[in-house]
This record gives structure tokens, C-alpha cells and sequence, in this order.
């Protein structure tokens, strides 16, 4: 399993919010959703991006933004536009004095704004909870991620354009699957740009030492694995091993390896009705007990409430 592969198995879309968004100036639209993550596509027009804190950014057709949430922003035709509605967590939509909106601003399948022909449109995807098994990865973004037109060129576009206004059935998981890929794309092409930050594991993965030990334990985490075992792999000493990785991952083999399973034990607790026992197995642990009191350590919480919270 790979880095990407390790995001969609976090914060994989699953009945993800999506709505094309049509409006003609002026309009404001205030974000304080703290959703993990959400993805702005612009399909006409113009639209500035306001974050809180750092720098307004201007979208033109075809460009992309991923906001990584909790921290709030508000998208309008210019930054000087006072907010007309404020999106809420849970897709809770207002006037910005607090009254319901109560779908006022409602203009057919998932279309939302003043007018559906508009002089913008605008694409958006929001990933509802934060996967565990994807936080390492999400943390390295920016809070705001920006793509232009000419960084890349997504053929998803015009598909994801068609397919977010009809109304059939599996139509959700449709977009979802159509999100997900959406996000690899950027992503892709993000971590491909000398400004990008790339955590030092997902950088690891292209050592010729570390990335096969790192592949090894992401995609067979259940194995028992040893740094020697891992070294006979990767066909160095165990000594060499340990030194590399944790000089290109920032932590020994085994400590990777503990923290990878406890995130992959928490997305299970959350996504499945698994018993704690099955889900030990799965991820290596020998027995429900044993993986409770790693888990308890590491969230400080134990499973069944990590569960609790998370249902």
C-alpha cells in the first residue's frame, strides 16, 4: 500500500457532500463546516478563496483548491463582499445572522446558489470525517492547497460536471468514487511541485532501502514482523536498515509499524462492527487485550470508547 492508496483508506469518501454551486455577483459564502476535507473546482467564472490567516487566492476555470480543514474561510466574487450564507457542520446552512436558510438557495439535484446559470460555477466535494489511517499524509497539506489550470490538466472535470446534477440510482457512490479520484489527482500533482512539503515517510517510499520496507509493513501490517525480517527483504543489514529508516522516516521501523496498525485498529472501530478480537487479528495483534492497552496508550482512550465516540 502506498501513500495514496493509504489516503483512500482514510478519508475515503462515503456519502460524501457534493453540490455545484452557481452564482452571479455579488455573493459570499462563509465555510465553517470543519470538514477534513473539502475540493473547490472552478467551472466558470471567478471566485476568491479567503482563508482566516495567510493569503487570498484568485480561481479561474479549471482551477482546483483542497481546503484541510477544521480552520474556517469564505469563498466570494471579491473580498470585500460581505458573507450572504454560512455553511455549518453537518451541511447546516444560514443567513449569516443566524436564521435557517431552509433551502432557499436550493436550485435542483445538487445544485445550490442564486441561479443555475449564473456567471460562476463551482464544483464542491467535502469529505465528512477524518480517517486515522490518512492523517499522517493530510497533516502535510498546506490549509489551503492550490492548483492552477495550467498545473495540471484533470480529464475528471467534465465527468464529475455531468454526473453531479443527475439523480440515479448508486448515484452517490458514483461521485464518491469520482471524488476520491479527483483528490489523488491533485495530490499527485501537488507532491510533485518543489513547494510541496511531503511528509519524510511518503518521501521515503522512492529509497531503494526504506521503500520496500515501508510498502512491506504498510500492506502486510498483520505480519510479525522484525527489522531483520524487513532487512532480508530489502537486502541490507539490519543495522543499515534501522539506520536508514529512521533517518528518512523520522522513527525506527517498529515504532512506524505500531503507530501504522493503531490507525488502521481505529478506522476498523469506526467504519465496522468488527469485535476487538477480529480486528486485532487483522492488523497483528495476538489478542484483543494486547491491542487495548496499545491503544488506550497511544489515544489515550480505549477502543470501545473510541467507538462510542466516533458512532
Amino acid at each position: 500500500m502506498d501513500a495514496l492508496t493509504g489516503l483512500l483508506e482514510g478519508p475515503r469518501a462515503r456519502g460524501a457532500f457534493m453540490i455545484r454551486a452557481c452564482f452571479d455577483p455579488p455573493w459570499s459564502v462563509r465555510i465553517e463546516d470543519r470538514a477534513p476535507l473539502t475540493v473547490m473546482l472552478l467551472v466558470r467564472g471567478e471566485a476568491w478563496l479567503v482563508p482566516d490567516g495567510g493569503d487570498r487566492r484568485l480561481l479561474r476555470p479549471g482551477d482546483l483548491a483542497i481546503a484541510r480543514g477544521p480552520d474556517p474561510y469564505t469563498c466570494a466574487d471579491d473580498p470585500g463582499t460581505p458573507p450572504q450564507a454560512l455553511i455549518l457542520p453537518g451541511g447546516e446552512c444560514h443567513y449569516p445572522d443566524g436564521r435557517p436558510l431552509n433551502g432557499a438557495m436550493d436550485l435542483g439535484v445538487r445544485t445550490w446558489g442564486d441561479s443555475t446559470d449564473g456567471a460562476t460555477a463551482m464544483l464542491i466535494g467535502t469529505y465528512r470525517m477524518r480517517g486515522e489511517t490518512g492523517g499522517r499524509l493530510l497533516d502535510a497539506l498546506p490549509p489551503l492547497l492550490f492548483l492552477t489550470a495550467d498545473d495540471w490538466n484533470c480529464p475528471l472535470t467534465p465527468i464529475l460536471a455531468a454526473e453531479i446534477v443527475r439523480d440515479e440510482p448508486g448515484q452517490e457512490v458514483v461521485l464518491d468514487r469520482l471524488l476520491d479520484l479527483l483528490v489523488i489527482a491533485a495530490l499527485r500533482t501537488w507532491f510533485a511541485r518543489p513547494e510541496a512539503a511531503p511528509p519524510a515517510w511518503y518521501e521515503a517510499l522512492g529509497d531503494p532501502v526504506v521503500g520496500p520496507a515501508l510498502r512491506l509493513l504498510q500492506g502486510d501490517p498483520a505480519h510479525p514482523w522484525t527489522v531483520a525480517a524487513l532487512a532480508a527483504k530489502a537486502g541490507v543489514s539490519r543495522a543499515a536498515l534501522a539506520r536508514r529508516f529512521t533517518e528518512l522516516v523520522g522513527e525506527p521501523p517498529m515504532t512506524y509499524l505500531t503507530g501504522w496498525r493503531l490507525a488502521l485498529a481505529a478506522d476498523r472501530l469506526r467504519d465496522t462492527e468488527d469485535t476487538l478480537g477480529a480486528i486485532a487479528r487483522h492488523v497483528g495483534y495476538g489478542s484483543a487485550f494486547a491491542l487495548s492497552t496499545a491503544f488506550k496508550r497511544a489515544y489515550g482512550v480505549s477502543p470501545q470508547e473510541w467507538r462510542t465516540r466516533a458512532a
